[in-house]
């Protein structure tokens, strides 16, 4: 029942923040959450120290600019932490926050209509409280829905993404362990195939990922990507053109990965080191190693991933290589 108490802490703690005043948020993280608590999120909030700042620097402002701000969450998880040798208890929320955009956010004009911003959190729980906190969240996305074009080209195509097909992916009960191991072995099997780059033509990478990955997988990318569908189109539309860009890598490994049942999930801080050789996303680039922030969630189906959820900072890459994408729009 370990899992389940700590899934009441964050759905309590989820509950409340929804309901109350933006005045009542400070307490409310008090309650909940560690005061030492480390809080990771996308540029421009990058790391948050504390729960002081917290309340004022994201989830106040937040608040003020979304009204009736609702968490509408498609997966919801728990599991110990495979690289901590499974000491350490996190929970995954994913899903939209959805509200109205009524007040400027992070230098975005509102637009007085309904907004989804695309979210996944990772939140650890030690002795009844949040300690550590990773919140990604497609900011470009929601730049697309006020109207602008933060990045010239996609390789994919951006839309509205949905949860997983069967709407399985809340797990208020507790699950298989057996089907939990397999899942959490199919995905270290999928990141040690990622681990060495083998394959640079597209016959070659099929094959790489079929042992990974059902025929009919969905790769639902981040804005600036765009997601895909199928191996085939998922070769040809994002990883062969993303594999010859960044053919200079490191992979900097896990803070978190942990599965549940038929789910299961990671995040890096960052997770890659990419020096890229040629254009990205439409931008010219130069030639400088770059962080690549990602959180990944998979849905297992039988005995391969179905699906793949992926939120990339792409305000951070594109920083530390020169452009400001906040401020260019």
């Amino acid at each position: 029942m370990k899992l389940q108490n700590e899934k009441k802490i964050v759905l309590d703690f989820y509950n409340l923040l929804q309901k109350c005043n933006i005045n009542e948020i400070q307490e409310i993280l008090f309650d909940h959450c560690s005061e030492d608590l480390i809080w990771r999120g996308f540029h421009p909030f990058n790391e948050i120290k504390g729960i002081k700042n917290l309340s004022r620097k994201f989830w106040q402002p937040l608040r003020k600019s979304f009204s009736r701000l609702q968490r509408r969450m498609d997966i919801f998880i728990a599991g110990n932490n495979v690289i901590s040798n499974d000491k350490e208890t996190w929970v995954v929320s994913m899903g939209h926050l959805m509200g109205l955009f009524d007040n400027p956010w992070i230098g975005i004009k509102p637009t007085n209509k309904i907004a989804m911003l695309r979210y996944c959190e990772f939140s650890k729980i030690i002795a009844g409280k949040i300690s550590e906190v990773a919140m990604f969240f497609d900011i470009p996305h929601l730049m697309k829905q006020a109207g602008l074009q933060p990045f010239p080209s996609e390789s994919g195509k951006s839309l509205v993404q949905l949860g997983p097909v069967f709407h399985d992916g809340l797990l208020f009960e507790n699950q298989n362990f057996d089907e939990t191991t397999k899942t959490s072995e199919l995905i270290e099997q999928m990141i040690n195939d990622l681990k060495d780059w083998k394959s640079f033509d597209k016959n070659s990478l099929i094959q790489e990922l079929r042992t990974s990955w059902n025929e009919d997988m969905i790769w639902w990318g981040p804005t600036g990507i765009g997601s895909t569908y199928t191996i085939e189109r998922y070769a040809e539309e994002h990883a062969l053109p993303f594999r010859n860009i960044f053919t200079d890598r490191k992979f900097n490994g896990h803070v978190c990965r942990l599965s549940e049942g038929m789910y299961g999930g990671f995040f890096g801080w960052p997770n890659l080191t990419l020096t890229p050789n040629k254009e990205f996303m439409g931008l010219k680039t130069i030639k400088k190693p770059t962080d690549m922030r990602v959180i990944d969630m998979y849905r297992r189906e039988g005995n391969k991933l179905a699906e793949n959820w992926v939120f990339i900072d792409f305000l951070h890459f594109w920083k530390m290589q020169g452009i400001d994408i906040l401020k260019k729009l």
